[in-house]
């Protein structure tokens, strides 16, 4: 399992009975967890001491029940910094499990910068969400093409960028179906040296398309090494889906490019380490294809 443990702003202090409580910067949030079917005593007085709860609803969906919280907050990662604020179905803005992903491609995107000082990387996120990914690459050195159906996502991750120190960043922002514009980039004969994925189980995109993760991500793996340069550096699968094991992702990304360009996949669950307890919470799984040294 890959450990996003370089946290100090956020940590999970504590997991039972289906939420967990964790601490994001000055706040503690209670929010309910699909993974964490144990019981055990909550004997943190963080449960009793939350500024706000995230309340499950039998019927599906929920709401929020607020003590003391600002309808916006900052919390930092290393050099980044992202804007937080509590929204619809229990989000805050940011998946901080993700840490672990951006150290890994982050480290290839400065050691390539490194070896080749000239070079331009230019990575291609899709279904980008609020731009935490698209930020860690943008501080890395690469230019960011961000793809995210949603126009209210693409705002706040330009927020974040601003945040980040990256106003000026060769980052390019869009808002678009993620098939649809990998098909024009593959039309313009756009190419990219990394890219990464976070599809969501189920989505529509701007003009009412359908996305279901287990009818469309094996084509669109294989859509996207289309716009994988000669040289490619890394390409990430990520998701939440629970039928999708790292296994499932490391065999598609295995099939589609690895046959194409060589390298290597390796996939895990990734997780947040828990205070507390000192288990790690699994957060989903990801594939990571690179090339060999």
């Amino acid at each position: 399992m890959w450990i996003a443990d370089q946290w100090k702003d956020y940590q999970v202090i504590d997991c039972s009975s289906g939420e967990k409580l964790e601490k994001w910067g000055d706040y503690t949030l209670v929010r309910p967890d699909p993974q964490v079917i144990w019981e055990t005593p909550k004997k943190n007085k963080g449960w009793k001491n939350r500024n706000a709860h995230y309340h499950r609803s039998k019927k599906g969906g929920g709401e929020w029940e607020f003590f003391d919280l600002p309808k916006q907050w900052q919390i930092n990662y290393k050099e980044l910094t992202f804007n937080l604020q509590p929204f619809s179905f229990k989000h805050t803005g940011l998946f901080p499990e993700q840490a672990t992903n951006w150290d890994w491609f982050s480290e290839l995107i400065i050691n390539k910068k490194k070896a080749n000082p000239n070079r331009e990387i230019k990575v291609l996120n899709l279904f980008a969400y609020t731009g935490g990914a698209t930020c860690a690459a943008a501080k890395a050195g690469a230019s960011v093409t961000h793809v995210d159906a949603s126009k209210g996502m693409v705002t706040w991750a330009k927020e974040n960028a601003v945040s980040s120190g990256l106003s000026d960043a060769p980052i390019r922002w869009i808002v678009d179906d993620c098939v649809k514009f990998v098909e024009r980039e593959i039309r313009r004969g756009k190419k990219y040296d990394g890219i990464i994925m976070d599809p969501p189980s189920y989505g529509r995109g701007p003009k009412g398309e359908i996305w279901k993760i287990e009818e469309k991500i094996h084509p669109f793996i294989q859509l996207c090494t289309e716009v994988m340069s000669d040289d490619p550096l890394f390409y990430l699968v990520n998701s939440y889906t629970t039928g999708l094991q790292p296994a499932v992702i490391a065999y598609m990304m295995n099939t589609e490019i690895v046959k194409k360009f060589g390298g290597k996949v390796v996939a895990e669950e990734i997780g947040l380490p828990v205070k507390d307890s000192g288990l790690v919470l699994p957060c989903g799984s990801s594939g990571r294809w690179f090339v060999e040294k």
